[in-house]
């Protein structure tokens, strides 16, 4: 749609077009300067983002850079999907208190071969260019090696936030780990890339990109970092590991649910960093809930708008009218308030009190008796057991009885 102008024009216009999409929802642009100078050229840039194949599927959390690489795919430029197949034996340190477990090579070309057939519902096939950093990194000679690791120093290394805090509080760091963003920034060398696509967790590490790039006589790469997306909880990073995650490759009905289980809040998030809307219609969906719309009909269209994404239009459709009669035949209502209640501590708070702070019951001793009766549910779901807890971020309706309900968001305890 905007290839051409962005490959045949150099224009000033054509250059903020550009820059407008490519800053939508990112972090940090390092150095922006330095884009607009390789945009100038009015030739196709090359675009990397790396995956470490730690896990069999992709999420909606990993989409946040692949999204990205769209962007720059619509542009006219080239993108390199690059698969850390040799990075994910040593296994990245990153956020990490203690040194991360190394995957066998099998599970890492097991997974690898999943994110093949997955990334393509985003990306352009004919425009994706797939590389393994194994071909240059596993045949590398050691003399080639040392030529690497004497680019940086031990102290530079120590500056990694998750290194200074392991080393200040005494826990081992293997050596190891250090190869880990030597090996990422070599990857940028090997591939002559422009740009380098990353969470802002990795900055460290796409920085070791440009500093290597510089080594080796290249132009150094401009580096654009994206936010973590929160998970379904709306507090901890999108993880499989924590249960908050919407898999691209659920169920229609699965990621439906899922979708429509996120805050109010945090949809606008979900709808910068996922939703490939403009942001002018975004800014208009505000407006009408901020005229009165259920934001609950909003919440519909970032549903649809994601399951059509990796399962078709009509199996959107579907997915939204299954959700609609589940909620009608467990008699929900959709047009409650929302009621905020506090978290008891940093997981959330039990069903008790949760029950108590809704103003559902009157004491905690009715909301006990009112469980080991069944008369309580959550989304629909009778609970029984008394140690039940809602997540922080999490929202629910709640129901005592055939009549009470509740529409409730967990709030952090401040």
């Amino acid at each position: 749609m905007r290839v051409d102008a962005a490959m045949d024009g150099r224009t000033d216009a054509a250059i903020a077009e550009q820059l407008g999409e490519i800053r939508r929802g990112c972090a940090e642009l390092l150095v922006e300067a330095e884009l607009v100078r390789k945009l100038a050229r009015g030739q196709p840039l090359r675009i990397k983002a790396g995956f470490d194949p730690t896990a069999p599927d992709l999420h909606l959390g990993h989409t946040v850079l692949i999204n990205k690489m769209r962007t720059f795919q619509q542009f006219g430029h080239e993108v390199i999907f690059l698969i850390g197949d040799f990075t994910g034996l040593i296994g990245d340190p990153t956020g990490r208190n203690a040194t991360r477990p190394r995957l066998t090579p099998e599970a890492v070309q097991q997974n690898a071969q999943t994110y093949q057939q997955q990334i393509f519902r985003i990306l352009d096939p004919a425009r994706t260019t797939i590389e393994f950093n194994s071909k240059w990194l596993s045949a590398m000679p050691l003399p080639k090696f040392v030529e690497i690791a004497a680019q940086s120093t031990v102290a530079r290394m120590l500056e990694r936030d998750d290194f200074a805090k392991r080393y200040k509080a005494g826990q081992p760091i293997s050596v190891h780990e250090f190869f880990y963003p030597l090996a990422q920034g070599y990857d940028s060398v090997a591939l002559r890339a422009d740009v380098e696509l990353g969470g802002t967790d990795q900055k460290f590490n796409l920085l070791m990109g440009r500093q290597l790039q510089e080594a080796f006589g290249q132009e150094p790469q401009c580096v654009l970092t994206m936010p973590l997306l929160e998970g379904l909880d709306g507090v901890n990073k999108m993880s499989k590991s924590l249960g908050n995650y919407v898999g691209i490759d659920e169920p229609p009905d699965q990621q439906f649910g899922k979708l429509m289980s996120v805050s109010d809040e945090l949809m606008w998030r979900y709808f910068e960093l996922l939703s490939f809307r403009p942001l002018g219609e975004i800014t208009a969906l505000r407006t009408d809930i901020a005229s009165g719309r259920n934001p609950r009909d909003v919440k519909f269209e970032l549903a649809r708008e994601i399951v059509a994404r990796f399962h078709g239009a009509a199996a959107a459709e579907a997915a939204q009218a299954a959700f609609v009669a589940r909620f009608a035949q467990k008699a929900l209502p959709t047009d409650l308030p929302l009621q905020s209640i506090p978290a008891q501590d940093a997981a959330g708070t039990g069903i008790v009190a949760a029950l108590k702070a809704s103003q559902l019951v009157s004491s905690g001793s009715e909301a006990v008796r009112k469980l080991s009766e069944g008369a309580v549910r959550i989304d629909g779901e009778r609970v029984q057991d008394r140690d039940t807890r809602l997540a922080v971020g999490a929202e629910h309706i709640l129901q005592v009885g055939p009549r009470r309900f509740a529409r409730v968001k967990v709030e952090k305890a401040i």
